[in-house]
């Protein structure tokens, strides 16, 4: 009863809607594995494309650059019906040994029960910090936009626009930040039976095969890319640029009231697991970032 109140609470606030022209998606993506299982519908314009997982192989794509600070998102429609051991996967990440990392990653399960979306950040090869939520809708349904508000102060995790979850910058206090290494965008999809639905009592039921998520609203343009990967002129341009830009000047340096609002609503309505409450897991002492991951 409680998540079906705050399910009605929560779909009553209105989302802002992206200003930024989505881009067409091989303008700034290519197929990185499983071709084969790469659909392109409709009149194949490039505005929706289908990954596909078969018993043989899953499939994904990437970024043709990465990118340093901005506002980046995409709109997915995930796998329906009995999606159980499949692992839906938007993400970011460096390609340096001490890599850095922004998850989304959407659990299946079996016909009938929600998905589970969990969140993790990596930063300088070290992770650990997963955030697992219920959403507030069925992403099978349609297509919801997920993304990241990226700058020199914070990362949003952002769903139709709305903070599910924040990382601060807190090197004052030691944390590491994602600062200095520009990030791929990454999707994919793949196997994950092993762990990803119950622990991974609930196996692939392969009768249901493709398992095919759906994309479109490929929207980078409102984000620093870095094209020059063996030098410091795009990056050295890209810190300019943050102060310059609205994803990286005020109202966006610092948690909104709306914002805010948003995040206690995921606490108390929607949160399954935060590793900062997992005392257990840490010896009994939280990461230091913990005291400032929720308002």
């Amino acid at each position: 009863m409680k998540l079906a109140l705050l399910f009605v609470c929560f779909t009553a606030f209105s989302a802002s809607s992206s200003l930024v022209q989505a881009s067409k998606f091989w303008d700034d993506f290519y197929v990185t594995f499983g071709q084969q299982n790469v659909k392109y519908p409709g009149r194949n314009t490039g505005e929706i494309v289908d990954l596909g997982l078969t018993r043989e192989t899953g499939s994904g794509f990437r970024s043709k650059y990465p990118f340093m600070f901005g506002h980046l998102s995409m709109k997915v429609r995930l796998v329906g019906k009995n999606s159980a051991g499949t692992v839906t996967s938007y993400y970011m990440a460096s390609t340096f040994k001490k890599w850095c990392e922004l998850d989304f990653e959407f659990l299946g399960n079996v016909s009938g029960q929600p998905y589970i979306l969990q969140t993790n950040v990596f930063v300088e090869g070290k992770g650990d910090r997963e955030q697992r939520i219920y959403l507030w809708f069925d992403p099978t349904a349609d297509y919801h936009e997920y993304g990241v508000l990226w700058n020199q102060n914070l990362v949003l995790f952002l769903v139709d626009n709305r903070v599910i979850r924040v990382y601060h910058n807190q090197k004052n206090v030691g944390v590491p930040y994602l600062d200095y290494q520009p990030m791929y965008i990454y999707s994919s999809i793949w196997n994950g039976e092993s762990w990803a639905t119950r622990g991974g009592r609930e196996k692939i039921n392969w009768a249901g095969q493709p398992f095919q998520p759906s994309y479109t609203a490929f929207n980078v343009s409102d984000a620093c890319p870095v094209k020059n990967t063996s030098g410091y002129s795009d990056l050295h341009g890209c810190y300019s640029k943050v102060y310059r830009s609205p994803y990286g000047r005020r109202p966006n340096l610092a948690l909104t009231q709306t914002q805010i609002n948003d995040l206690r609503r995921i606490k108390n309505g929607f949160l399954i697991y935060d590793y900062c409450t997992d005392l257990k897991r840490f010896k009994g002492v939280a990461p230091r970032e913990c005291a400032k991951n929720w308002p």
